[in-house]
């Protein structure tokens, strides 16, 4: 056989032998590859299922927001509802500082329209009327618009509507009709934000509306001030125990003195009776002791009679002093 035939044949069956093993090697490793990659997808598609699931969850909750927002809006954009909640919003922040027991709240519902919402009692007769029925409809048309030009618009009558308000309630003079009180009226606006909003567009309407004897607060505002006056009370409260505790010890002192006279009194008679039977004791032996010893030696009687013995006591005095029988 020829030497190049024969290199031709060995290098054709080693050329055979490695497309055989590299077969054999694949064949082995395609299984596991395709297994993983068939779990890979139904994670995938697993994943895509919960996804799709949690959107699903996610639309529905945004819609009920949604509608919820929209609803309290439009609640909102009605008096009567808006008052009642200011009102709500009122007895919470009264009931957080501590002064729900020195408010008194009031309906709304009124004929005239010229009653507040809520009167605080001031340490010393005083009160303070607070009123809750704020406009709010250009602020939630602010809150609805699209571009700034409408916003910067609404806000624009938000402010107007909120001094416009603070006018009307200067004129009711609540102060005048309340008497004592201090001459202003607290106007409650139930949000931080309503109260930004309109200084956004009216930086001056704070020191407007104190020129009308109007006093605007927020919750956060208003708690402050009613703690101010729940520490007032407090400090009034102390003062009216002290004034009762004195008056207390007074009558105590009073009462004291004359159980004294009385106790001293019942230990003069005790030593007047004490004296009294001693002396008593004395005349028995005295007089009647010799009689009986005599008649008892003529055969008269029986045992020997009985002598009452002297007391020896000293009655104390509650002023200190010893009082000697």
């Amino acid at each position: 056989m020829p030497l190049a035939t024969f290199l031709a044949g060995i290098v054709l069956a080693l050329a055979l032998g490695i497309l055989l093993t590299a077969l054999w090697f694949r064949q082995r490793k395609t299984p596991p590859i395709a297994a993983t990659l068939e779990r890979l997808e139904a994670q995938l598609r697993e994943l895509e299922s919960q996804r799709q699931h949690m959107q699903g969850g996610l639309d529905h909750h945004l819609t009920s927001l949604t509608r919820e927002t929209v609803a309290l809006s439009q609640a909102l954009r009605a008096p009567n509802a808006r008052g009642r909640w200011g009102e709500l919003t009122l007895r919470r922040v009264a009931e957080l500082s501590g002064m729900a027991a020195q408010c008194d709240f009031f309906e709304q519902h009124s004929s005239d329209g010229q009653r507040p919402d809520m009167i605080v009692k001031l340490p010393g007769g005083r009160t303070l009327a607070v009123d809750a029925k704020v406009p709010l409809s250009a602020y939630l048309d602010a809150e609805a618009a699209l571009d700034d030009v409408s916003r910067r618009a609404a806000l624009d009558r938000h402010a107007q509507q909120v001094m416009r308000h603070v006018v009307q309630l200067s004129a009711r003079e609540y102060w005048a009709r309340l008497q004592p009180s201090p001459e202003m009226v607290v106007l409650f606006m139930a949000g931080d934000h309503f109260l930004a909003a309109a200084l956004e567009r009216e930086p001056e309407l704070l020191e407007k509306a104190l020129a009308r004897r109007v006093l605007l607060a927020t919750p956060v505002t208003l708690v402050s001030v009613l703690k101010g006056v729940a520490y007032t009370w407090r400090q009034e409260k102390l003062a009216q125990n002290a004034v009762e505790l004195r008056r207390l010890g007074a009558e105590l002192y009073d009462r004291v003195r004359i159980f004294s006279e009385s106790y001293s009194d019942a230990g003069r008679h005790l030593a007047k009776a004490v004296d009294a039977y001693n002396r008593s004791a004395a005349s028995w032996e005295s007089r009647l002791t010799p009689s009986l010893k005599r008649m008892r030696e003529l055969g008269v009687g029986g045992e020997e009679a009985f002598e009452p013995p002297h007391l020896e006591a000293v009655v104390r005095d509650p002023q200190g002093a010893d009082r000697p029988t």
